[in-house]
């Protein structure tokens, strides 16, 4: 089994960054994967990339637009990196599931409870 990275880029404050790092505990758990780090990024990357408020402004643009006229409060752009010990094929079950459960499919609109993007 190799080392691999979950990468999502949020619009979250505490509950709904609680509330992701959940789903992924739940699916890295049910596929016999194991988390072996995390990562939150606010500011600069340490590899000298570009601050997560940078990389991920446009999600709060989508939550004034889906929530309008509702307060954003503590919410923030951030980047959480989720290490995992498992094989390619788990990677991508474990990817899967967690992105079907932040944002259910089907064909009707709908509200993304933490706006996001996968990396």
């Amino acid at each position: 089994m190799r080392t691999r990275e979950l990468r999502f880029g949020l619009y979250a404050d505490e509950q709904g960054l609680a509330w992701v790092r959940g789903l992924v505990g739940e699916a890295v758990a049910r596929r016999g994967a194991r988390i072996t780090g995390e990562t939150l990024s606010t500011d600069d990357r340490p590899d000298g990339g570009p601050a997560a408020a940078e990389l991920y402004d446009f999600l709060a643009e989508q939550w004034a637009v889906e929530h309008p006229g509702e307060s954003s409060g503590a919410r923030r752009p951030v980047e959480l990196r989720v290490r995992l010990a498992c094989s390619l094929r788990t990677w991508r079950t474990v990817r899967k599931a967690v992105i079907g459960a932040m944002c259910p499919a089907g064909a009707a609109p709908h509200v993304c409870r933490v706006p996001w993007m996968v990396g």
